[in-house]
C-alpha cells in the first residue's frame, strides 16, 4: 500500500559542483515521483570525497557551496543536506551507507544518475542501489545522462568532470550548453590599482570563489545588486602589457546604449555583490607593446563582447 502524498520524500545523493543540466533533471524526476505534495531531499557533499580520499586528485569546485544549495533549491528542492565526507562515511560499505541514508532520511524513493558510485572503494552502482534498496521497501529510480551538443557539433553528457574541462579551456559558451544556463563568476567588487580608469576603461575588480577560465577576454553580462542587468567585456589574467603578477578578474561594464557604465550618487565603489555571466570568448591574453596599444585593443574587444551581448539578447526573444 503506498503511502498518502504528503508522506513521500524522494532523495538524491551527489557532490552537484555546478548544478548542470544532469543535475536538475535528478531533482526534477524526483518531484515527479512524489508530485507537488511530496518532498524533495538533496544530499550534497562538500567538499569533493575525492578531498578526503586523494587531496592531490580532487577537482576544483565549479561554485562554492552556498550557491550549489541556491540552485538546487531553485531547481526544485525542498530539503538542502550538506553532508561532510569523513573518512567514517566514505569507509562505509556499500549496505552500510544505504542502511545509513534510509534510517535518517526516511526516502520511498531515491533517484540517481547511472554514474553514481557509493560506499567503500566506491563499489556501490545503481543496481546495487536498487537491489539494497528495494529489500528496505525504499523505490529506486535511475534517471539516464543528459546529453548536449557543443558549438563544434560534438554531442557530450552532461557532468561536472565536462563542465570545469570547458571553462578551463575558455568554451564558456559550451560550458553554458552543459550548465543549462551561463556560467557565473559571483562575488564582490574589491579596489585595485584603478589602471582602467586612466587608460578610458574604467573596471570592476571582482573577488570570487567561482571557478574562472583561462586567461582571456570575455564578453559577459553583468548582473548588479538590484538584478539590473548590463554588457560588458572581463579581462582574467596577469595582465603583462603592464607588467602585472596576480591574477584577476576585470569587468568593463557598458549600458544599454553601449556606453561605460559609471555607478549612480550614493552607490559605493567597492565592496557591492556583483554576478557576471559568462558569454563568449573574446580573445587570448596578450602583451602588447604598450598601454596605447593596449587600448586600442580594448576598444575592439568591447565592439566584439557588445555584439556577444546583442546576440544573446535576440536568442532570447
Amino acid at each position: 500500500m503506498s503511502l498518502p502524498a504528503t508522506n513521500q520524500i524522494a532523495l538524491t545523493i551527489g557532490n552537484f559542483d555546478g548544478v548542470h543540466s544532469g543535475h536538475c533533471a535528478l531533482v526534477h524526476r524526483c518531484r515527479e515521483a512524489v508530485g507537488s505534495d511530496g518532498k524533495v531531499v538533496v544530499l550534497a557533499f562538500s567538499p569533493h570525497p575525492m578531498m578526503v580520499l586523494n587531496p592531490e586528485q580532487a577537482p576544483g569546485s565549479i561554485e562554492p557551496i552556498e550557491v550549489r544549495v541556491a540552485r538546487l533549491k531553485a531547481a526544485g528542492a525542498d530539503e538542502m543536506v550538506v553532508i561532510e565526507p569523513t573518512p567514517e562515511l566514505l569507509s562505509m560499505s556499500a549496505q552500510a551507507f544505504v542502511d545509513f541514508v534510509i534510517d535518517t532520511y526516511r526516502p520511498t524513493v531515491m533517484v540517481e544518475g547511472t554514474d553514481f558510485r557509493f560506499g567503500k572503494r566506491r563499489a556501490g552502482t545503481p543496481t546495487v542501489l536498487k537491489e539494497l534498496a528495494t529489500v528496505r521497501g525504499v523505490e529506486v529510480q535511475i534517471v539516464p545522462p543528459v546529453e548536449v551538443a557543443l558549438t563544434d557539433q560534438s554531442i557530450v553528457k552532461a557532468s561536472s568532470t565536462m563542465t570545469r574541462w570547458l571553462i578551463a579551456h575558455g568554451r564558456v559558451r559550451d560550458a553554458g550548453f552543459v550548465l543549462g544556463r551561463p556560467h557565473e563568476l559571483i562575488g564582490t567588487v574589491v579596489q585595485g590599482d584603478q589602471l582602467g580608469r586612466r587608460i578610458g576603461f574604467r573596471t570592476a575588480n571582482l573577488k570570487t570563489d567561482s571557478m574562472l577560465p583561462c586567461d582571456g577576454v570575455y564578453g559577459v553580462v553583468v548582473v548588479l545588486p538590484d538584478g539590473t542587468e548590463f554588457g560588458g567585456a572581463m579581462n582574467i589574467g596577469i595582465r603583462p602589457t603592464v607588467d602585472g603578477t596576480e591574477r584577476r578578474a576585470e569587468v568593463h561594464v557598458f549600458d544599454a546604449d553601449g556606453l561605460p557604465w559609471m555607478p549612480s550618487d550614493g552607490f559605493p565603489e567597492y565592496g557591492w555583490d556583483i554576478r557576471v555571466k559568462m558569454i563568449g570568448w573574446v580573445r587570448d591574453q596578450i602583451k602588447f607593446a604598450s598601454v596605447d596599444v593596449l587600448s586600442e585593443q580594448l576598444g575592439r574587444d568591447v565592439v566584439r563582447a557588445k555584439s556577444m551581448v546583442q546576440a544573446m539578447m535576440v536568442e532570447r526573444v
